[in-house]
């Protein structure tokens, strides 16, 4: 719990961008995790906990504030990802759909994501800045006082990281967040309160909004993204506490369905995908096995439905002249999240540019244009389009060029 609590602070700030209410985000945060972790833990008997998931909050940021997506449309889209990713799972298909998406793709999103989740920290931060006049970024200024909380903290989560203390990124928060207390730039609220209402995101989806056909492409990336977190999070686990049996993990079926329905239940609660938590693998080093670590962890996730003061207080952002807000407190987890997301590269086969070349277009793609969707469109485009064109198209899976032809269509119709 003390390795993945941040997102506890880190959610409710990202979703707020998008127009969502801070408390009820927190609320729904809470919920979700502790619902999907016990679920985890009953149906499947692994130590592996679940909360909403740092790259897809981002994404869900970057379709409503980079689309023009409403939120409650947003929010039906991860509900039908989290759907079609529960029955594929009953009928045993989703290995066909996975084995579509190449390996280097699968990690060079992972890398774009993890770069634009770090910029976002950084811009948070304010260590870097937008240039007037240029579409160019800028050192941001170092000498106000949000910045260097923000430094602050983000030493500390290094340091501790870098000593082998998983919680590092908790403790960099918390930092923080007691530095920008001492300095008067955030204000004392209290610590224990009732939880914030659910009512202004419960059952506050469009689904008839996301029914657009424009719309596909979106939740076909929210329906992989929570694929490929999931999935790879229960074998890198897995093998860790020694769960695998011939290289497959026994009753995976009942884990990824307690997956899918969390991102159904978080959805329908108001927050963006539920999946599984690689930081899980901090309590199997220390010895847990079965799914009573689960359940000692759910109940903690609902427990901190009790500190929203808190949650509000270090998520809340500080105001500063010229009327931006700055994030010190939560911006070096984004960071250092950003940072362990992007050590995926090293798994992408460069000496192949069939295979490197898709994958920078997407981990390149995705910082660069500001659109997790459109990065990801560039490699599900370019992959099999130059295998084809270099003379190898049956290297191809027949459904990876549907999915090119399904991504490339959206920039036809545009």
């Amino acid at each position: 719990f003390m390795t993945m609590a941040y997102i506890v602070f880190v959610n409710p700030a990202v979703l707020a961008q998008a127009g969502m209410d801070f408390g009820a985000v927190m609320t729904a945060t809470c919920l979700a995790a502790g619902i999907a972790t016990w679920a985890m833990g009953i149906a499947a008997n692994y130590p592996i906990a679940l909360a909403p998931a740092m790259g897809q909050n981002v994404f869900f940021l970057t379709v409503v504030a980079g689309m023009g997506v409403r939120w409650e449309t947003a929010l039906a889209a991860v509900f039908l990802s989290g759907a079609a990713f529960f029955l594929l799972t009953l009928c045993r298909i989703r290995g066909w759909l996975l084995d579509a998406v190449p390996e280097g793709l699968k990690h060079a999103i992972a890398v774009g994501i993890g770069l634009f989740i770090a910029f976002l920290g950084l811009a948070g931060a304010g260590i870097v800045e937008k240039a007037e006049g240029s579409g160019l970024l800028r050192l941001g200024d170092l000498s106000r006082a949000p910045t260097r909380v923000a430094l602050a903290g983000l030493l500390v989560a290094a340091a501790l990281l870098a000593r082998g203390i998983r919680s590092g990124v908790l403790a960099g928060i918390l930092a923080s967040a007691g530095l920008a207390w001492a300095l008067g730039l955030v204000e004392w609220q209290g610590v224990v309160a009732a939880p914030p209402s659910l009512a202004p995101t419960f059952l506050r989806l469009d689904l008839r909004g996301v029914l657009d056909p424009a719309l596909l492409p979106i939740v076909l990336l929210f329906l992989f993204m929570a694929m490929f977190d999931a999935i790879g999070t229960l074998i890198g686990v897995g093998e860790q506490g020694g769960f695998l049996r011939d290289g497959r993990l026994p009753r995976a079926t009942p884990a990824l369905l307690a997956d899918s329905s969390g991102t159904v239940v978080g959805s329908l609660l108001g927050t963006s995908t539920v999946t599984a938590y690689v930081e899980s693998a901090t309590g199997v080093q220390a010895g847990a096995r079965t799914g009573l670590a689960n359940l000692v962890t759910g109940t903690l996730f609902f427990l901190a439905l009790l500190f929203s003061p808190v949650v509000r207080m270090i998520g809340g952002g500080v105001a500063v002249a010229g009327g931006g807000v700055l994030q010190p407190v939560t911006a070096p987890a984004l960071v250092v999240v950003g940072c362990l997301m992007a050590g995926n590269v090293r798994r992408i086969d460069w000496s192949d540019f069939t295979e490197g070349f898709p994958a920078f277009l997407v981990l390149a793609g995705i910082p660069f244009t500001g659109s997790i969707a459109d990065g990801i469109a560039f490699g599900f485009i370019g992959h099999p389009a130059l295998k084809a064109l270099s003379g190898r198209a049956r290297e191809i899976h027949p459904l990876a060029y549907a999915l090119g032809a399904v991504f490339l269509l959206r920039y036809v119709l545009l």
